[in-house]
């Protein structure tokens, strides 16, 4: 029986080569976007591929409902997320902290409400999120993205404790810059490395996750930062 990846907000960047990968790995992978490259990619990949907002909790459901009815099962899901929110701190407004709670953490919680009672009655099930190096060192660069995610963190832990025992594992990747997106010179010469991430090397922690070889690791946060976080 082929393994079942769902993807969310993966229409482009690190989760479109997630699926990519997870896809030549040999699992029925099904996308979901809300510009239509999920779509797209996921009928070159021979998976499902479905146009709709993370934002919104019916869209989540319904895709899943898709799925589901497609397979019959989900054995991974990866979320990763839209760009949220940017400013000086106190610049931002109430309803910019919202949006920023619903792009980076409220996305998960929904899509991990929905598709937990499904990894329990198969007694298996794994979920990886793309979060942010910013988690551990705020950056006053990305403030809504590092402070909500710091929140995912905390999510991440209190559901690796409850959820263990139905043998569902969670984690989150924590990727400094990489080049899906195009960084500033300025940010380069902070990384040790002294280069940006390739989404390949994103890939392969979700591809190590999403194995037999990842079976005994939950409730963390994965650094994938080329060194630019100093905490140890």
């Amino acid at each position: 029986m082929k393994k079942v990846a769902v993807l969310i907000a993966a229409g482009s960047g690190m989760g479109a080569d997630a699926a990519k990968t997870l896809a030549k790995d040999g699992f029925k992978v099904a996308i979901m976007s809300s510009s239509g490259k999920g779509e797209k990619l996921a009928k070159k990949l021979k998976g499902v591929g479905y146009t709709g907002s993370n934002l919104d909790p019916k869209k989540i459901e319904e895709f899943i409902n898709i799925v589901l009815k497609k397979w019959g099962r989900i054995d991974v899901l990866v979320n990763s997320a839209g760009h949220g929110p940017k400013g000086e701190i106190l610049k931002i407004t109430d309803e910019e902290w919202f949006r920023g709670m619903e792009t980076y953490y409220l996305n998960v919680v929904r899509a991990v409400r929905i598709v937990t009672p499904i990894m329990k009655k198969q007694k298996n099930g794994i979920i990886i999120n793309i979060s942010t190096y910013a988690v551990f060192e705020p950056e006053k660069n990305f403030p809504t993205s590092g402070i909500m995610r710091a929140s995912l963190s905390s999510f991440t832990k209190i559901y690796s404790d409850e959820y263990g025992k139905f043998n569902i594992r969670i984690n989150n990747i924590l990727p400094g810059f990489i080049d899906s997106l195009k960084t500033k010179s300025e940010f380069v010469k902070r990384i040790p490395l002294k280069r940006v991430g390739r989404v390949n090397e994103i890939s392969a922690i979700i591809r190590f996750l999403s194995s037999t070889n990842g079976s005994y690791i939950t409730g963390q946060n994965i650094r994938i930062d080329g060194g630019i976080t100093r905490s140890v």
